[in-house]
């Protein structure tokens, strides 16, 4: 139905704006500081500071991982656009936008969404996947390079020489540590590690088709995209497919 006027539609609650903004900001950190790490030989860095910069590193992804965490549970809590249905590409109601989404296309009319479009829930799912995947790589290599949380401590009595000696184990250090179950721990990581840079990778990937689809989706139908993220509210001439 055709309106006259621009109208201001709700769709992002606090709750989903607070999780976007603080994982923008934690995956630039983190990718700032992997950066480093990756490059911390050409760039000079000591022993020194890359435990600290890897200790950084872990912190910040402390944080996405809490962060991701919470929006799993707002997807319970929040408002309906928040809401699993709502960004997962399934159920009845998304092969109906689908459905709606893939005929206007073909006859050239835009059909408009409050929330993601079907295209568009794609692109969530495969970020949510891949940030699942970074967040638990991320915790296991925490763990198994500098004993941090969640499983440092179980680390840390892996490679021990025995029990006495847990409490003297530190990174990087081999006072205590026991050189085959160390070694025996160091293989236990690689596949992680690997699988971590790979992850990181294809995040890096998605997140440019992610913004360049917002980029083209924002010229085209010039309703508030970006700035929805900000205000919470997106603004059609006509009424979305999805509006009450």
């Amino acid at each position: 139905m055709a309106q006259s006027t621009l109208k201001a539609y709700p769709v992002w609650d606090g709750g989903v704006r607070l999780f976007h903004w603080i994982n923008v900001l934690a995956i630039l950190g983190l990718l700032a500081i992997g950066l480093v790490l990756m490059f911390s030989k050409d760039l000079g860095v000591t022993d020194d500071g890359k435990i600290l910069l890897k200790a950084t590193h872990i912190w910040v992804g402390y944080v996405f991982v809490i962060n991701l965490l919470a929006r799993f549970v707002w997807a319970f809590l929040g408002n309906r656009f928040a809401r699993w249905k709502a960004f997962l590409p399934f159920g009845k109601v998304y092969k109906a936008q689908f459905q709606a989404y893939m005929q206007g296309r073909k006859i050239g009319q835009n059909v408009h969404f409050l929330g993601h479009n079907p295209l568009g829930r794609w692109s969530i799912l495969v970020m949510f996947l891949l940030m699942i995947g970074q967040g638990i790589t991320g915790l296991m290599l925490a763990s198994t390079d500098l004993y941090m949380a969640p499983f440092g401590s179980q680390m840390k009595a892996w490679v021990a020489e025995d029990e006495a000696a847990i409490a003297i184990v530190q990174p990087y250090e081999k006072q205590g540590v026991d050189p085959i179950a160390y070694q025996e721990m160091r293989d236990f990581r690689k596949p992680f590690r690997t699988l971590h840079t790979y992850l990181f990778y294809l995040l890096m990937l998605s997140i440019v088709i992610h913004i360049a689809a917002v980029i083209v989706e924002e010229k085209r139908r010039r309703n508030g995209l970006t700035s929805a993220m900000i205000t919470g509210e997106k603004v059609f001439k006509e009424k979305p497919f999805d509006a009450d």
